[in-house]
């Protein structure tokens, strides 16, 4: 075949590809190659035919013997580039990478339209598979192609804005590299802006700030950008919240930080981050309700702010709070999700304080929550207070063995940690060695003088060790009150102090004084709010008890606050109420379906009040419940005699002089 013979097949195969007849065109081809095998235009048109005919190997085989004959043509890469973007082609985005860096190598100095579309394509191919760092760097070579040929500020500010979108996603991964290029093309962005201020640009700086608070190590940088935003859109709150947040998370209280909650505010009052800044001023200034309040508040419109949660939890253990603290650490926990850095820390923190409160609760299930928790902190088995507190949790759960191991432990490693003196007083004191307690908790009292629990235990120790101690001045007293001056929400303390001055100086009013106190702390504790009831009574103030009553009763759910309804009713029982009596009577039984008494009071009630057939209902529920009361079974034949029972009368009333002969009311009877 001479060398125009070649020229012609080769002319019959372009145009039998033109009219799509394949095959035809891969013989012209074959019977170029026969003659002259390195043809490079053979070696395309095979390539090009066979994608056709859906022989991607045959295809991909043709187009790499042409490049390997001629590696700076563009016809061989431009046909392989085509068969790799076919959607039948699987796992090829790393060769097609490599196709259009070759495509965009010939391009370059040639025609710049066609090498910005390859270079399109390839930051799309990139961006498929999230590789952020050649997004980015080819994207910049596609603008500095474009700085070159001098476009326009506006189509270069849409380019940067591109760029921004193409790495927005980037920021999930942390890589540091991409996160400076993201960053680098914001600041390109915002400079090319056209309108400054303007609704563009300022909604740039607010991507850019939200950026910005997403790398931890860009503290310097975020807190200027939200200063140069701040001067230039001052009535735009948006900055100062980011600023804000930032200064929550990163748990310092500087006068920057102090300064930004207040401005915050002052610009818009109902700012969930200035509401939480506020609340957490308010925890720091020791103004413990008001900083739980705030912290709610700023929660609610704020709720994706670990830290906070973690501010709030503190607060409400600060107030005795036990239960809502559990709740708020769980929410800082489920906020963190998997943590990594700083927010590792916050993780930490919020499952020693979510052990601390389960402590205080102080019940089995608690404890082995408390177990779980203190399990969880990183590095915990290294921490001597984390050690100390799980000895506490086993002491709680009955585990006094694994409590004592680990006391003995601590004491051994960490003399001077007054944790260590205080879990070895708690394990003495659940023992009832007295003797032993006083000296661990004077210990550790020696080294943290602060602490209002240790003084409070002490108080407690001197209170059951002996009358002599019990009645010391200068003992149990001593440090009840220590303890209620060092913490003034510990109910605890100011019930015992109320037992103090009821049984041992006989000071009626002082001892009412600290009951109220210990049951408006813990509208739980009934041993305070009875203490505080009757002493009222006693001191022949009413309206004291009554107004305590109500404030219980009214909060009370059904079935709850048997105490307060109990003796409410009672009350309107001695005062001629009878109707109100039932009504109170009957909520307490709700609460308690087999208080004899309380059926009785129950009876008496009823029966004031006419209502004799139920009267005699409540009395014999009564005397089933317990068969020695007497009065109840004398209630119930006076009852039945009333209502013409006589024979069942009779009955009743020989019953009761069977048991006891002299009993003047069933003899009369």
């Amino acid at each position: 075949m001479s060398n125009k013979e070649v020229k012609a097949a080769l002319k019959s195969a372009r145009d039998a590809i033109r009219n799509k007849e394949y095959k035809e065109a891969l013989k012209h081809c074959k019977a170029v190659l026969k003659q002259e095998k390195n043809n490079y235009n053979a070696w395309v048109f095979i390539g090009l035919a066979a994608a056709e005919l859906e022989q991607p190997d045959q295809a991909k085989g043709a187009y790499k013997k042409a490049i390997e004959l001629e590696p700076n043509q563009l016809l061989a890469w431009q046909g392989l580039a085509n068969l790799y973007e076919k959607p039948n082609q699987i796992d090829v985005k790393g060769d097609l990478a490599d196709v259009y860096k070759k495509l965009l190598e010939l391009y370059e100095s040639g025609d710049k339209q066609k090498w910005c579309d390859v270079c399109n394509k390839l930051v799309e191919l990139y961006h498929q598979e999230k590789k952020y760092v050649e997004v980015a760097e080819t994207w910049q070579k596609l603008i500095r192609m474009k700085e070159e040929e001098g476009v326009e500020k506006a189509e270069l500010h849409q380019l940067w804005k591109k760029m921004i979108h193409l790495l927005k996603d980037s920021t999930k991964n942390q890589d540091n590299k991409t996160g400076q290029l993201l960053l680098t093309a914001f600041i390109h962005a915002l400079h090319s802006a056209e309108t400054v201020p303007g609704e563009d640009h300022q909604n740039l700086y607010k991507e850019f700030i939200q950026c910005l608070s997403k790398f931890p190590h860009e503290v310097g940088r975020l807190e200027k950008a939200c200063d140069d935003m701040m001067a230039l859109y001052p009535t735009v709150s948006y900055p100062l919240e980011v600023l804000c947040l930032h200064f929550i998370q990163s748990g310092t209280l500087s006068e920057k930080a102090l300064h930004c909650f207040s401005k915050l505010l002052e610009m818009d009052a109902n700012s969930g981050p200035g509401i939480i800044g506020f609340g957490i001023k308010c925890l720091k200034e020791n103004k413990y309700k008001e900083a739980v309040q705030n912290l709610t508040e700023g929660l609610q419109k704020t709720n994706q702010c670990p830290a906070a949660w973690h501010y709030l939890a503190e607060a409400q253990m600060k107030i005795h709070e036990h239960r809502n603290a559990v709740l708020s650490c769980n929410q800082v926990l489920e906020a963190l999700g998997t943590p990594e850095g700083p927010n590792l820390r916050w993780k930490n923190l919020a499952l020693q304080l979510k052990a601390e409160s389960l402590i205080k609760i102080a019940d089995a299930d608690a404890a082995e929550e408390a177990i779980k928790a203190l399990e969880q902190i990183v590095d915990g088995n290294s921490d001597p207070v984390v050690s100390a507190l799980r000895g506490q949790a086993y002491l709680n759960k009955g585990l006094v063995d694994q409590a004592s191991k680990i006391s003995q432990e601590l004491l051994l490693s960490h003399p001077d940690l007054a944790e260590a003196h205080a879990l070895e007083g708690f394990i003495h004191y659940s023992q009832k060695s007295y003797e032993q307690a006083e000296k661990s908790f004077l210990n550790a009292i020696e080294r943290k003088a602060g602490t209002a629990e240790y003084h409070q235990y002490l108080g407690l120790t001197y209170w059951f060790m002996s009358d002599e101690t019990k009645k010391d001045k200068g003992k149990a007293l001593t440090q009840f009150l220590k303890a209620a001056k060092l913490d003034s929400y510990l109910g605890s303390a100011f019930c015992y102090l109320g037992n103090y001055y009821r049984d041992i100086a006989g000071d009626k009013s002082r001892a009412r004084g600290c009951y109220k106190k210990a049951f408006e702390l813990d509208e739980m504790d009934e041993e305070s709010g009875t203490a505080a009831v009757n002493l009222s009574v006693e001191l022949g103030d009413m309206d004291t008890a009554l107004s305590i009553l109500n404030e219980v009763t009214e909060k009370a759910r059904p079935g709850t606050a048997k105490w307060a309804w109990l003796h409410r009713g009672l009350y309107y029982l001695r005062t001629g109420q009878p109707s109100q009596a039932v009504s109170d009577l009957q909520a307490a039984l709700r609460a308690d379906p087999k208080d004899s008494n309380c059926w009785e009071s129950l009876g008496e009630a009823y029966f004031n009040r006419g209502s004799y057939s139920t009267a005699l209902k409540s009395f014999r529920k009564a005397s089933e419940l317990n068969p020695g009361l007497v009065y109840s079974i004398y209630r119930a034949a006076a009852l039945e005699q009333i209502l013409g029972k006589y024979e069942n009368a009779i009955a009743t009333y020989q019953q009761i002089l069977k048991k006891t002969e002299n009993y003047v009311p069933a003899l009369k009877g």
